[in-house]
């Protein structure tokens, strides 16, 4: 098994212990991704996948994208 690497390993998401809100996280991923040096043309394709389904096909985006705590 391979271990998983983001597209953005410098932006950290935190997920336990916060809001649990689908808003919420996808605020909080756009944030980490624009201070990992994300371009707006990755954040909005981060967005458009995130928001292309349930919430769990945002968690599946956010872990594509950003490292998870």
């Amino acid at each position: 098994m391979t271990a998983r690497v983001p597209k953005y390993p410098r932006a950290t998401v935190r997920l336990v212990g916060e809001d649990g809100n689908a808003f919420a996280i996808l605020g909080r991923t756009r944030r980490a991704l624009q201070h990992a040096g994300a371009d707006a043309g990755d954040i909005a394709a981060f967005t458009r996948e995130a928001t292309a389904g349930d919430y769990d096909q945002l968690l599946a985006a956010v872990l594509r994208w950003a490292e998870v705590e």
